[in-house]
């Protein structure tokens, strides 16, 4: 009697205060890598850079497949002024990390000046946008966490896929990656 009270009341107690309780189901499951790995700095994960904009390279780090889906990171070399659409994910936070150059990331009302050594987060839910400033070569280094859809979504853009979607395809993919565009890019190059 006392037992199913106390649970009774700490799942209660949990769902008040918007605590999940989450069990990891995942264990040692079969999709989790079982010794740990280095990837050089300029390579690849896979040996496979991805290309989604003119000119940038994107170099997969630590791959959803290799965390069973909790972590996905990667690098991305930047050689144009600009970013992605003002996004915002269902399920995933976000996380950048500037090596060299310089970015503005908004986060929901917040706009950054981001420059080398400066990291930002963007949580799941949370309208988001970055966008590279100057002309030189920058280095930003990217995180999601759980992985998601987002190395499916980056492939798709990469193999010129995307591309050929009309703009109602794009929406329902983007979609189905767990992610929506909701504005437009950054415009500016520097925060006022």
């Amino acid at each position: 009697m006392k037992r199913s009270f106390f649970l009774k009341t700490f799942l209660a107690i949990g769902g008040l205060f918007g605590t999940s309780l989450k069990v990891n189901a995942k264990g040692n499951s079969n999709g989790r890598v079982k010794k740990g790995f280095m990837v050089a700095n300029g390579s690849d994960r896979f040996s496979k850079p991805l290309s989604l904009f003119d000119g940038d390279k994107f170099y997969c780090k630590v791959s959803g497949k290799d965390t069973d889906g909790d972590l996905y990171i990667f690098d991305s070399t930047r050689l144009k002024e600009g970013g992605p659409p003002l996004h915002y994910h269902y399920d995933q936070d976000e996380w950048w990390y500037v090596v060299s150059g310089e970015y503005l990331i908004k986060v929901g009302d917040e706009l950054y000046n981001a420059k080398a050594g400066d990291c930002v987060f963007g949580p799941r839910g949370v309208p988001h946008a970055f966008a590279k400033v100057g002309s030189e070569e920058s280095k930003l280094i990217m995180l999601f966490q759980p992985a998601g859809k987002m190395e499916e979504w980056f492939n798709l853009v990469n193999d010129g896929a995307v591309a050929k979607m009309s703009e109602e395809e794009k929406h329902e993919a983007r979609k189905a990656h767990g992610f929506e565009h909701i504005g437009p890019a950054l415009k500016q190059t520097k925060k006022s």
